[in-house]
């Protein structure tokens, strides 16, 4: 017999805080009824088609359910595309199709959760839904810092202006990048500085050009304080194309087509074009030292 679900329903771009309390009560509910935790969630973000408005992602989905297995234990993400077929079910159809499908015996949704025909559905008809139908539902207020709401709406606007701290204290963790390494021109490497490329997928949001300080996780776990440039190398390059280049302090090897997770921390500088290489060495080097400082204070007040 299939095992039952319990069912956390929404799309959780950027796994914030408050996203963070549904995947909490996810897990003791489905410890209690013995039932698999589970994340149900899109592949494009619905505002893309209901709205036909470009909403950038916080997250590609690969991200996302990194995030979830790695920070709440939960391995069971399921991502459904949104077409136009889903846009347009009536809510009550989308609720019994979900439940005939995954075996679901109870959900959890946010206070503000929209779906269904002409957004039609929320937390409230599908509460009286599941105790019509002996399923069990838990609704999840909205979660505050500093008196404002948390939100993937606020956080994008945060990274968007290169408030790294403030849109981590959102989410709850570092703004993270997850993706495969290519290949660059391999300058860093002749003027002794080698950086691991990687890019943005198509969809996802790009913060504020410039310096970030941030970590490099490899694929086996090693770990390394960094630094990272969001923009287009107006030094060494005259296309427009945006890269992602991490300088890893204390490596040394190769990471091409390896996947490597990037956390962010702090903007540290805007990106500029230098006069020469070895004046971009030189501040590459400086930017390193800022970033090993960094995480030494920081590392000393968690203890």
């Amino acid at each position: 017999m299939e095992e039952k679900r319990v069912v956390a329903l929404g799309f959780f771009d950027g796994v914030h805080l408050g996203h963070a309390e549904l995947l909490k009560k996810s897990k003791e509910i489905g410890k209690s009824i013995n039932a698999v935790p589970t994340v149900l969630s899109f592949d494009v973000h619905p505002d893309n088609l209901v709205y036909n408005t470009e909403v950038p992602l916080i997250n590609a989905p690969k991200g996302r359910a990194e995030l979830i297995s790695r920070l709440f234990g939960i391995n069971s993400v399921i991502f459904m595309h949104f077409n136009k077929t889903v846009m347009q079910m009536p809510w009550q159809d989308f609720i019994v199709s979900l439940v005939r499908e995954l075996n679901i015996s109870h959900f959890v949704v946010g206070y503000d959760f929209k779906f269904g025909n002409k957004g039609e559905g929320n937390p409230q008809k599908l509460a009286q839904h599941c105790k019509e139908h002996g399923l069990g539902c838990d609704i999840i207020d909205k979660v505050e810092l500093g008196g404002v709401t948390v939100s993937s709406t606020c956080i994008r606007q945060l990274l968007e202006e290169g408030d790294m701290e403030t849109a981590n204290k959102m989410l709850g963790h570092p703004h993270c990048l997850l993706e495969t390494v290519g290949y660059g021109f391999g300058l860093g490497k002749t003027i002794g500085t080698p950086t691991i490329n990687m890019s943005f997928p198509e969809g996802v949001l790009i913060p504020k050009h410039g310096v970030y300080i941030t970590r490099a996780i490899t694929e086996d776990g090693r770990d390394y304080p960094a630094i990272t440039n969001i923009g287009i190398r107006p030094t060494v390059s005259s296309e427009n194309k945006v890269s992602v280049e991490s300088y890893l302090i204390g490596f040394e090897g190769n990471l091409y087509e390896s996947t490597v997770r990037v956390d962010f921390y702090k903007y540290l500088r805007g990106e500029r074009k230098f006069s020469s290489v070895e004046e971009l060495r030189a501040q590459i080097l400086k930017d390193a030292e800022e970033s090993a400082l960094y995480f030494q204070t920081f590392n000393s007040t968690d203890e």
